[in-house]
Order: C-alpha cells, then sequence, then structure tokens
C-alpha cells in the first residue's frame, strides 16, 4: 500500500522561504563569531606584545550587561524592600512581584512576566536574605514568606535617664 502526500504549494513555500531565512541567519552569526575570534586574537597578540609574561587565559570574560532600559543595578531591590516596608505580613516572592508590576505599570496579566519578575524577586530576596537586610520562613504548602528582618536598635541611640 502506497501512501501520497499532497504537499500544498503555499505551505512549501513558505517553509522553505523561513528555512532559507534561518540558514541566512546562521552563516551571518558564524561571520560575525569568526571576526569576534579574530579581534579576540589580535588583541591578545598586542597584549603580549606589551608584557610577554601575561597569563591572557586568566582574563575571565565579562558577564552580560542588560542594556540601559532595564532596571538601573540596586533599582528593583529597592523598590522590594520598599513594598515589604508597606507590608503588614510576610509576603511570598509571587505577591511582591506582582505587586511590583503594579507600581512599575507593567501588564499584569502577562503571565511570562509575572514568572520572570517572581524569579528576579526571588533572586534579590536571597541576596538580601544573605546580608541580613530579609528572612524567609516557611508558608502555606510550598510558598515561601518573606518579610524585612527586624533590626535591634544599638544602645547608643537609647536615651539613658
Amino acid at each position: 500500500m502506497e501512501i501520497l502526500y499532497m504537499a500544498e504549494p503555499h505551505v512549501v513555500s513558505a517553509l522553505s522561504r523561513k528555512r532559507a531565512e534561518l540558514a541566512g541567519d546562521i552563516e551571518n552569526t558564524q561571520a560575525k563569531l569568526r571576526k569576534m575570534i579574530l579581534d579576540l586574537e589580535s588583541l591578545d597578540k598586542t597584549l603580549l606584545m606589551f608584557d610577554p609574561e601575561y597569563e591572557v587565559a586568566s582574563i575571565k570574560p565579562k558577564g552580560f550587561r542588560p542594556p540601559q532600559d532595564w532596571s538601573k543595578r540596586g533599582q528593583m531591590t529597592r523598590l522590594i524592600l520598599g513594598i515589604l516596608r508597606k507590608a503588614t505580613e510576610p509576603m511570598t516572592a509571587q505577591d511582591i512581584a506582582v505587586q511590583l508590576i503594579i507600581e512599575r505599570a507593567l501588564d499584569r496579566d502577562d503571565v511570562k512576566l509575572q514568572r520572570l519578575m517572581t524569579k528576579r524577586v526571588g533572586v534579590a530576596l536571597r541576596g538580601q536574605r544573605d546580608k541580613g537586610i530579609t528572612r524567609s520562613m516557611p508558608g502555606p504548602g510550598m510558598c515561601v514568606l518573606w518579610a524585612l528582618e527586624k533590626i535591634p536598635v544599638s544602645k547608643s541611640v537609647d536615651k539613658v535617664t
């Protein structure tokens, strides 16, 4: 029994056009990568001209820096801590993320954005917990609740009468 497949010409045409576009993007990316590798090798050679003993391999690559229109460094943490200051009870990272989305006038119905912001809030909160600024505690189910750490008032501030 022989099965014949009837391909729609417009589907085949669209798929082959998309493939050609993707193959072109790959070629352009590979060309950019080749140029970057050559530039890096030239930089290494120039560096070694000035200091032949320099360990070029010891230079760690810099991490990706987000574009300028993303949050400034520390801005998100300040907003998160502000939300926790106003809170009357501990909050989950998701609750904080939703509040953050509302305060920044972003689309609160965007599920993908909420997931991303919840992850970013969690990272920021863990960093602040490591510094002793926030604390985490078990919440209902698998949730983690977050609150500001209570900072004791130092004796130098207390008035003695």
